[in-house]
């Protein structure tokens, strides 16, 4: 998340809200289907049914969201953009006062504490915002896509922002003119319209246009069925055979994006805007650490975040040396990738600088309250593939031990625990994510396994939460991966605590940025207990009831390596990073305090292992890096997943049990 410190970006961006909700003229249809509606469409402009179907896919995953918005101003299934009627103001939401750097062997950057900034108030030094933004989708004018598909169609704006049938038939009619537009025949083969989907796609440069092409094409060789948010099966029918022409992009006379010293796998659209390695007054520099990774320390994990800012800000940000910074960020609306600090570098993102050191982060376009406006599936798609990029390039394991939300980072001490971010929050969709990483959580045990990993059904699952506008307001009913977390088998009983957020003993609550008794979708935890419906598990040091009903489970199976303390000893403390131990710091090098959490791990309890690891410590607090080292201890430490965040314990401490 983007900020040093303190609330999200300017209350004066725009942007629609999850709690937005359709327009007053929202149509509600009987005796029609969505699937019915792609077909009519496609006959009627002569569009391959296929790439119609794949179109919107790529555009909207085939959802309505009720009428709502999104964040570029799109409305339904095409998502056909209208920008002037579709945004809203944002509020503030402040999530705490992190220090992005995580790191008590120097001063925190000069804007922890801060509010984020408006791009007007940063230094005029920074220069223009570089920003690369696509226009509203294919044949838009300054009204966005909606009004060039209203000229086409001959539907009203009003009629394609509220009525399915209409809205599909609007994107229909939009494809068929660009393909128009581009010489090409109106042809029943799919692969002759590579070139009008490119177009579609809205981007401004020819590697975005292409991926989003390219997007579209692998879903109609793969074909895809989904039940879409207003419970409606629709089917994309799989055709291997159908093949893409990307010469057909060559038309469309886009610019080339600066890629030459971006480390990007090529199947995504990414380009180079440098975070600056600067000094600054008083001995102070920013915004990252010069390194030698993976020589220097390993690579072992990968932090999601999202920006709670625009994209245009968030490209203004990290080029503010005084800033912090990620190493990429990916825009909203078509999974665009700007890579800003060398992958051999340490940014400072994630709040724990144990974590800093051994991860990278990627900045998601977006808002956690208002999922549907940002979380894209162009965005979801090219973040799985630098993912899986930079999982193989350093090995890592595609799992919830290693793959964290930011909101999993835990913090250092027992000071900075309440500062932590929550982001991306209980609206990223881990499920999607991971099956498109190609790890989809599948049981790995039966029912009644020792281990289980929390895997609710998205769309069903939709916990009361609160504070998406207001404190004390529901947020609007929505899919969330995760699961709450009651002190007993019983939904009026009391959430469990988190010491750690509260250290008066105050209970946990239902509001959006609290963490304090979630769990999340692909974390997997020891089972403690069941009784009907529910299951126990063990959770910051106690049983955590959630409902799990054996006809729609929100957690299966698994099998894994568990953790407890030695029999000798009676509880453990556990940490929030794996820091050497006195002995191992050279001379000239101060040593780190292994300063336990508030937490207690207790006899009889059981944690799941993510990762062994020796004690380990970057020493990076001047501009100048000859006088960096990295130390390392010969005291080894288990990841375990303890809470929603992840922690460490000694593996002095624990005896390991195989389930």
């Amino acid at each position: 998340m983007l900020r040093a410190g303190g609330a999200v970006a300017s209350a004066a961006l725009l942007l629609p809200l999850v709690s937005a909700g359709p327009s007053a003229t929202a149509e509600q249809r009987a005796g029609h289907t969505l699937q019915s509606d792609f077909a009519a469409a496609a006959a009627k402009y002569r569009v391959p049914q296929s790439v119609l179907l794949g179109v919107s896919y790529l555009q909207s995953r085939w959802d309505t969201h009720g009428g709502a918005a999104s964040v570029t101003g799109g409305y339904g299934p095409m998502h056909l953009t209208d920008a002037r009627t579709a945004l809203a103001e944002a509020p503030h939401h402040s999530h705490g006062g992190e220090d992005a750097r995580g790191d008590d062997a120097r001063p925190a950057p000069t804007t922890a504490g801060a509010e984020l900034p408006e791009v007007s108030e940063l230094p005029a030094r920074l220069g223009p915002v570089r920003s690369i933004r696509p226009d509203q989708g294919a044949g838009s004018g300054d009204g966005g896509s909606l009004d060039r598909a209203a000229e086409l169609s001959g539907y009203s704006a009003e009629q394609l922002r509220d009525n399915p049938a209409a809205n599909v038939s609007g994107g229909a009619a939009l494809l068929a003119d660009a393909q128009k537009k581009l010489g090409r025949p109106l042809s029943e083969d799919p692969a002759h319209w590579y070139g009008a989907v490119a177009r579609f796609s809205g981007a401004d440069d020819i590697a975005t246009a292409t991926t989003y092409a390219n997007d579209v094409f692998d879903l109609i060789r793969t074909g895809e069925s989904r039940i879409t948010d207003s419970g409606q099966r629709v089917v994309l029918a799989a055709d291997p055979a159908v093949a893409t022409d990307p010469a057909q992009a060559a038309l469309l006379g886009l610019r080339t994006a600066d890629a030459r010293k971006t480390e990007c796998p090529r199947t995504v659209a990414c380009e180079w805007i440098p975070a600056p390695y600067e000094e600054f007054g008083d001995n102070d520099y920013g915004n990252h650490d010069l390194a030698d990774r993976p020589a220097s320390q390993s690579v072992k994990y990968i932090v999601i975040h999202d920006t709670e800012g625009s994209w245009d800000t968030t490209l203004k940000l990290v080029q503010d040396p005084a800033y912090v910074s990620w190493q990429y960020t990916l825009r909203s609306s078509d999974g665009h990738i700007a890579q800003h600090v060398p992958l051999k570098d340490v940014a400072w993102h994630a709040g724990n600088w144990y974590v800093n050191a051994k991860s990278v982060g990627l900045e998601h376009e977006g808002f956690l309250v208002s999922p549907d406006a940002w979380y894209t599936e162009a965005m979801y798609r090219s973040s799985a593939r630098l993912v899986r990029y930079l999982a193989k390039r350093y090995g890592i394991p595609l799992d919830r031990q290693h793959i964290l939300g930011h909101d999993n980072v835990p913090g250092t001490t027992a000071a900075t625990i309440r500062g932590m971010h929550t982001d991306p929050g209980p609206y990223w969709d881990w499920s999607h994510y991971f099956r498109l990483l190609g790890r989809p959580f599948t049981p790995s045990a039966g029912p009644d396994s020792d281990v289980v990993t929390i895997r609710p059904d998205y769309a069903r699952n939709q916990p009361v939460y609160t504070g998406c506008v207001k404190p004390a307001d529901a947020c609007v009913p929505h899919g969330s991966g995760a699961v709450r977390l009651h002190t007993a088998p019983a939904e009026d009983a009391p959430l469990v605590k988190d010491i750690g957020l509260r250290p008066g003993g105050e209970d946990s609550t239902t509001g959006v940025n609290d963490t304090g008794a979630r769990a999340s979708t692909g974390q997997q935890y020891a089972v403690a207990d069941r009784e009907g419906d529910w299951t126990a598990i063990w959770y910051l040091g106690q049983k955590a009831w959630f409902h799990n009903p054996r006809t729609r489970p929100t957690a299966v199976g698994a099998r894994g390596v568990l953790l407890t303390p030695k029999p000798s000893a009676p509880q453990i403390p556990v940490y929030g990073r794996a820091y050497p131990e006195a002995a191992a710091y050279p001379a000239g090098v101060p040593v780190q305090a292994i300063s336990p959490l508030p937490y207690k791990l207790l006899a009889g309890q059981k944690y799941v292992v993510g990762d062994r690891t020796p004690g380990e410590y970057l020493y990076a607090t001047t501009f100048d890096t000859t006088g960096h080292a990295v130390v390392r201890g010969q005291e080894p430490y288990y990841e375990i997943q303890f809470g929603h965040r992840v922690a460490f314990v000694k593996a002095a401490d624990v005896t390991l049990v195989l389930r």
